[in-house]
């Protein structure tokens, strides 16, 4: 089957397309006919190797965790499914290629486009993780770093169903659209904190960092200079902060992807595709999410 590979760590350059063996669904698993692939800021982490600790990959590689197709084999031991199912979900083999296996799928409603079912699974899994672990309340003030993105987006709304008042910081141009979802958006860079300060003067209850873009100073300062309560997801550095870095936590997140899934086929919850491309140009989709201004998500389809 056709899939891209990596062969080494490094930049978007060294992935590759090329002809691997096709996959075939063992028991408790599907194999899905790929529809459409989500691709995630933790793609292009791992093909990086910067990941290698957290989640040890033995090269040659097919990359991808997301995806949305239609199952064409089912395992033994699956009940649920059967062959011309719709699904999405999160696979156990690459994602980046003509054929997946999953033994962690749902149904796709048919309110959603293949596109948009590929952009939920591992933005709404982490969206989900890291508010559960700040145990936020109805009342209280979340800053969200990178508001804008897959996995923020998604935050600011779960936070705001909550009842929690949401501040995001994005770049200008997302500005109305993070009005649209419920926050209230800032600019980021210098000045954050006074810029916060002058819409929560309040002060703030939990930070959110998914931008990894050297906010954390910032973040603990509107935390009162304690780092309790703030997680990051995208900054490397945390540890020197004595920040939390919010990655990989074992736990089930089937409830929330069934649930995240109904919202979404509903159209309660929005997910916003900022590009689509085809699967030969994985190299120009992994550089556009590499650099972290993408308006939702970037999806490959084969």
């Amino acid at each position: 089957m056709e899939a891209i590979v990596f062969e080494e760590f490094g930049g978007p350059e060294v992935l590759r397309a090329a002809t691997v063996p096709e996959v075939h669904a063992g028991p408790g698993q599907v194999r899905l006919k790929v529809a459409a692939i989500g691709v995630n800021p933790i793609d292009g982490k791992i093909r990086s190797g910067v990941m290698q600790e957290a989640f040890p990959t033995e090269l040659p590689a097919v990359p991808g965790m997301d995806v949305a197709g239609v199952v064409d084999e089912v395992g033994e031991g699956v009940s649920g499914f059967a062959v011309g199912d719709e699904v999405l979900g999160w696979v156990d083999s690459g994602a980046y290629a003509e054929y997946a296996v999953a033994s962690s799928v749902v149904p796709k409603p048919a309110g959603l486009s293949w596109e948009q079912a590929a952009s939920l699974p591992i933005a709404g899994r982490t969206a989900q993780r890291v508010l559960d672990e700040l145990e936020l309340k109805a009342g209280e003030t979340l800053l969200i770093n990178g508001a804008a993105g897959s996995v923020g987006a998604l935050a600011v709304q779960l936070a705001v169903a909550l009842g929690v008042t949401v501040v995001g910081t994005a770049s200008e141009p997302n500005h109305a659209y993070l009005r649209e979802l419920g926050a209230t958006p800032v600019l980021y860079g210098e000045g954050l904190v006074q810029r916060v300060r002058e819409v929560a003067p309040q002060g703030v209850d939990a930070v959110f960092d998914v931008a990894g873009q050297g906010a954390l100073p910032d973040s603990i300062e509107l935390r009162g200079g304690t780092t309790d309560r703030v997680l990051t997801i995208g900054d490397f550095n945390a540890a020197a902060h004595g920040v939390t870095f919010s990655g990989g936590r074992v736990y089930d997140a089937m409830p929330a992807l069934v649930e995240q899934t109904r919202l979404a086929g509903e159209g309660v919850l929005h997910l916003r595709v900022a590009e689509v491309l085809p699967l030969s140009r994985a190299v120009k989709a992994h550089e556009i999410s590499d650099g972290g201004h993408a308006r939702g998500k970037v999806v490959l389809i084969p």
